[in-house]
């Protein structure tokens, strides 16, 4: 009996089959389930460092660079000239004997591989080829720090330095102290990421990766030292810093961290103004534009020494300018702990829909992402306006000083933004440009309908658009060096793509539910330290509950296209009082669930969703729709929600 029942069930199951294969061997469709679905997604599993859970695991580690930086601008030649001190702790469990630092600035080098990037018949972001300035690093010294300096054996290559250590830095917490002596021109157009913007009351020096730092040792890759070309941004290790600028008198400075000698650079009623402004949730002048023109508003003498604290960060970043309009506000956390929203920017700036508004959007971006993400870490939040369209490091931003209304809620927005990733969260930039891009531009597309009952907000555009722009062929998946990346193709890779995916993940596959909390717990677990991909992948789907593995390899790691077709539409045995069979097809290498809407001939209408698994093994499906009358019309994804390359096919009409 048992026989007869296997033989019989297998004489249906081959019937189905041989069903089935002629209605898919019918269909002119790219898709393959097996290669989406398949079961080997994570090239590896736990290790000591790192749980299969997507959690740092019982062994993690990592290194640790603290520094103390002096620093002086001389705003006529505009050069920089420091000293900084390194101290490095090797947590590892490796002997280390040599170290890698980067040396940012020398990309301006004529010399340079970024510079010899740089195309001739077009502008970039990163450089010009017709450019004349040529600067870098000039370094005086290197010295390793003891009972008694010695000098250091090190060479410089490109963006990188190697010191030889004359013996190595043991494992599990030796510590060295470096100290480095060193200039360099500080660029007008530094890859729009420092530079100086000229102003009727004086120039604005936006300064930032100024001074030698560390290069990453970590778990997965050891030292991670790829060059800097301009499109890959930072990896870089967690410390404190201690940071003197000097610069001439009648500057403002403005930097990460904590101002610690008040007294010393401001006049008595900018402390005033500044105490009040931290009890303010309305923005309070600390340096009006009259006071601008007026050198009372300064204190006298040829130069002044600012003095900043910074702790448990990544960077430092600073600006400084006579020029500067100077207002601020109290930024509400929902610990009960408060930061200082500040804005600096010159008289051109000034308006209604210009910067006059800017800490009141920096004070709602901070006060929205901190009750919805992560709690903000830093005493200070200032925004620079500069020649800059928009640059980000720890506590401080540089803006563009020509932005006015939405485009300057939104750039200030997505500036501050970056607080969480990869300030908070210490991913490599430099590799997986989208882990700090496009986690930002996701939690962008909430915020903005978030601030001010979404006076800035609107209704983005459909798919039918936009997928034709983010699914271009030519686009490079997201899991690509942004080194490796046409510049034109950035945008969408880095930020858009990843961005418009993780809405997605939320709103469609997810739920907001599932998706805020796995999306917190992971910013919890990697907060200062450094996450891979996989660690992110697999965080979500532990917390999230869901195998995501198809997701995660359509979206990022192939650059997969959607294209969901509604094959036919019958009434069960010709009768609609039966209601009606829908087949659809999926035709294209990218799955998704399908949203079915369908109405009648009276008006009628419903929607039926379906979930990815009906994809999991076929490339065609049947829906019976609860119908009983005749049907007008029949529309897969009708609010355009999925990137669908052809919606012409989505569409069924009696």
């Amino acid at each position: 009996m048992f026989r007869k029942i296997i033989f019989l069930s297998f004489i249906v199951a081959l019937s189905l089959f041989a069903t089935a294969q002629i209605n898919e061997d019918s269909l002119k469709s790219k898709y393959d389930p097996h290669v989406l679905f398949s079961p080997l997604f994570y090239p590896t599993g736990s290790t000591i460092t790192r749980a299969a859970t997507g959690e740092p695991n019982i062994n993690y580690w990592q290194n640790r660079a603290d520094y103390q930086i002096s620093a002086s601008l001389n705003d006529e030649t505009h050069e920089i000239t420091g000293s900084v001190i390194i101290t490095y702790k090797n947590n590892s469990p490796h002997n280390l004997p040599f170290l890698w630092l980067q040396l940012d600035q020398n990309l301006f080098n004529k010399e340079s591989r970024g510079q010899a990037r740089m195309p001739l018949d077009s502008r970039s972001r990163y450089g010009d080829s017709k450019s004349d300035f040529n600067g870098g690093y000039k370094i005086t010294s290197v010295k390793l720090v003891g009972s008694k300096d010695v000098d250091a054996n090190y060479i410089i290559n490109d963006t990188r330095m190697q010191i030889r250590l004359p013996k190595p830095l043991t494992a599990n917490g030796d510590i060295i102290k470096i100290k480095i002596d060193y200039s360099f021109t500080l660029p007008e157009e530094g890859s729009d990421r420092c530079g100086i913007l000229h102003t009727k009351n004086g120039s604005i020096f936006a300064v930032a990766q100024w001074y030698p730092r560390m290069c990453v040792f970590d778990d997965i890759e050891g030292w991670n030292t790829l060059p800097y070309l301009g499109a890959g941004e930072f990896y870089l290790e967690y410390g404190d810093f201690d940071v003197t600028i000097t610069a001439p008198a009648s500057h403002i400075v403005v930097a990460s961290g904590t101002l610690q000698n008040p007294k010393e650079v401001l006049t008595p009623i900018q402390m005033q103004r500044l105490e009040l402004a931290k009890k303010s949730d309305a923005t309070v002048m600390i340096r009006t534009e009259d006071e601008v023109t007026d050198t009372s508003s300064r204190p006298q003498g040829k130069t002044l020494t600012w003095h900043f604290k910074m702790f448990n960060a990544r960077d430092v970043s600073w600006a400084s300018s006579k020029s500067f309009i100077w207002d601020a506000a109290r930024i509400n956390l929902p610990s009960g702990k408060t930061s200082l929203a500040m804005s600096v920017y010159p008289a051109e700036a000034v308006g209604k829909t210009r910067w006059s508004r800017s800490t009141e959007y920096i004070k709602g971006s901070i006060e929205n992402y901190s009750k919805r993400w992560y709690e903000f870490p830093y005493p200070y939040a200032v925004n620079v306006a500069t020649n800059i369209n928009g640059m980000e490091y720890p506590g401080i931003v540089f803006c563009n000083s020509k932005s006015t209304g939405s485009s300057l809620f939104e750039v200030t927005d997505h500036e501050f933004g970056h607080t969480w990733f990869p300030m908070i969260v210490g991913s490599n930039e430099r590799k997986y440009g989208w882990m700090d891009e496009g986690f930002n531009t996701f939690m962008n597309s909430i915020a903005i309908q978030d601030f001010n009952k979404g006076e800035y907000y609107e209704t983005p555009r459909n798919m039918q658009v936009m997928a034709q722009y983010e699914f271009n062929i030519n686009t490079e998946p997201i899991m690509t060096t942004p080194d490796a990346m046409k510049e034109l193709n950035i945008g969408i890779a880095l930020y858009f793509k990843p961005g418009y995916g993780l809405e997605l993940l939320r709103n469609q596959i997810l739920g907001p539910d599932r998706f805020d909390y796995a999306f917190r717990t992971y910013i919890e677990r990697w907060a200062y330290k450094h996450p891979t991909p996989w660690d992110f992948f697999r965080t979500i789907e532990n917390v999230a509950g869901e195998d995501l593995g198809w997701f995660w390899k359509e979206w990022f790691l192939e650059n997969y296209r959607l294209d969901q077709a509604i094959v036919s539409v019958k009434y069960d045995n010709d009768d609609e009082a039966n209601g009606a069979i829908v087949t659809i097809a999926n035709l294209d290498q990218m799955a998704m669930p399908v949203i079915l809407y369908y109405e009648t001939k009276s008006g009628k209408n419903g929607t039926i969703k379906l979930p990815v698994e009906v994809w999991n093994n076929t490339k065609i499906w049947k829906v019976k729709l609860p119908t009983t009358e005749k049907l007008a019309k029949v529309v897969i994804d009708p609010d355009k929600v999925f990137p669908d390359m052809n919606f012409s096919n989505n569409t069924w009409k009696e």
